[in-house]
């Protein structure tokens, strides 16, 4: 009798156990195209998600990461699916045909509800109303809050992102505005990023928002802020070319096709970073350079975080180390503090700190976002750089920034490709001591 393989099940979470409950296994979605409409007034929030996917092994049944939304209609490759069901966090889906391994697949993913944030250890994330529009901060686990997804930074796909809303609001996300139309007092926005992006960094903005295009470069930039702000806004991002010109130059080209900054209305407790955007609040502008470090900080991130995106969570200073970082380099470059000055004086704090067991390399999932793991992820940035000169570390940024573009990267692929594009057998201890070691390092004089 002719061998027939086992049907199999994909399983619903990525594997990750700092979100042992986020990403789904058997597939991997290659593009995102969503069509929403949203009313502010009511927040009601319908859609339709087309998701592009291929199968990593032979599936009769996998899941989608999807909360607090109701599923209206599902369809695999244009069929009903055999069986559906939906949980708090998920949507599984068993389709009408197997999927083979290998296999290209589409699902269409029909809903509605009021959207609201997903609860998690860090706080609300994901789709949050403000009092007269919408911000969306997804990092790590919000994605699903809005549209069903495989919701890791490990599964980087493309996205085409439409929106309708009452007219009287600007809509942002994420890459370029491809499109607008208005009807019947509402308009729909269309964006398109081609570069690949990890879920949590895909964002809507909606808010009364005046928007400036800034001069011409290399890259196209925009500024969204409520017109009140307007003074304070021309103030404190004034030096953002210079920043970007910094950036370009130490970290090599910028790596996506835009740059918009949104200033909301309300206040923010911090800025946060999505792909291709800088989201702050009114808070963090103040006519003064009062948040260049925090601009700096998010800018950086379109390079670290966003371009070369963590594989796994626990890895997350490879993201916040370099951004850190580059706040010391802008200091350093328009006339502050060095590079050297702020990481004395940050190591002086990361000590006064109370002592306990916090790995920077491995932080624990209640600790991703500890302070430490920002200071000495820079700090150990700092140390290579002493200990391999300027020269040499600065091309093997540059060479690790073009290298893994758009990709996937873990700490492992840092000390290997520095040591290898430095020559220097100091790279793994250094980052031993500063990443994977509880006691504090002391500095290196350069």
């Amino acid at each position: 009798m002719p061998h027939t393989p086992p049907s199999t099940h994909g399983a619903a979470t990525a594997g990750d156990p700092y979100l042992s409950t986020s990403g789904n296994g058997g597939y991997l979605v290659t593009h995102y195209d969503l069509d929403l409409t949203y009313r502010v007034e009511t927040n009601q929030l319908r859609g339709t998600a087309t998701i592009s996917a291929t199968a990593t092994m032979r599936l009769e049944r996998f899941s989608l990461d999807f909360a607090g939304l109701s599923v209206e209609k599902v369809t695999v490759n244009g069929e009903r699916p055999r069986k559906l069901s939906q949980a708090a966090r998920k949507v599984i889906i068993s389709p009408a045909t197997t999927i083979e391994a290998g296999e290209r697949f589409e699902i269409s993913v029909r809903y509605g509800g009021a959207p609201r944030p997903v609860r998690s250890p860090w706080g609300e994330v994901g789709w949050e109303e403000l009092a007269d529009g919408v911000i969306v901060a997804s990092q790590p686990s919000g994605a699903a809050s809005w549209f069903p997804c495989n919701d890791h930074p490990s599964n980087k796909a493309t996205y085409r992102i439409a929106l309708a809303c009452e007219s009287r609001y600007t809509v942002v996300a994420n890459g370029t505005l491809v499109d607008k139309s208005t009807r019947s007092g509402r308009t729909t926005w269309v964006y398109e990023m081609p570069q690949p992006m990890a879920t949590y960094l895909a964002t809507v903005q909606i808010g009364r928002y005046t928007r400036r295009d800034l001069p011409a470069s290399s890259v196209s930039r925009q500024l969204y802020f409520p017109n009140e702000l307007a003074p304070e806004v021309t103030t404190d991002f004034s030096r953002l070319d210079d920043m970007i010109d910094l950036f370009s130059e130490l970290f090599g080209p910028y790596p996506f096709d835009v740059y918009a900054v949104v200033v909301t209305a309300d206040v923010l407790e911090i800025p946060l970073e999505a792909q291709g955007l800088g989201i702050f609040g009114r808070n963090h502008v103040d006519g003064a350079h009062g948040s260049d470090r925090l601009i700096a900080h998010e800018l950086a991130h379109q390079w670290f975080g966003n371009s070369l995106t963590l594989a796994r969570w626990h890895d997350i200073w490879l993201h916040e180390g370099f951004a850190c970082y580059a706040e010391w380099l802008w200091s350093e470059a328009s006339g502050g503090r060095t590079a050297h000055e702020n990481a004395v004086a940050h190591r002086g704090r990361v000590k006064a700190l109370p002592k306990d067991s916090l790995v920077v390399g491995d932080p624990g999932p209640h600790s991703m976002f500890d302070d430490r793991v920002y200071k000495r992820g820079a700090l150990a940035l700092h140390a290579v750089r002493t200990a391999v000169g300027d020269a040499a570390f600065f091309d093997a940024v540059r060479a690790w920034a073009l290298a893994r573009r758009h990709g996937s990267v873990a700490s492992t692929d840092f000390v290997a490709f520095f040591s290898e594009h430095t020559g220097s057998p100091l790279v793994a201890s250094i980052v031993d001591r500063w990443i994977y070691a509880v006691a504090l390092p002391e500095l290196m004089v350069p």
